[in-house]
């Protein structure tokens, strides 16, 4: 049985990179909500 490759633009990379991203969105929403500032008001950029 062939091993499977886990880097690259592989079907297991993207699953993974989908998921973090929604994660990431997920939680960038939460802290808005929570603080009352945007991401960009976080980091002084506004």
């Amino acid at each position: 049985m062939e091993e499977q490759q886990k880097f690259g633009f592989t079907q297991f990379a993207e699953v993974w990179n989908g998921r973090l991203a929604m994660l990431g969105f997920t939680i960038g929403i939460i802290v808005e909500l929570v603080t009352g500032q945007g991401i960009l008001s976080q980091i002084g950029l506004m």
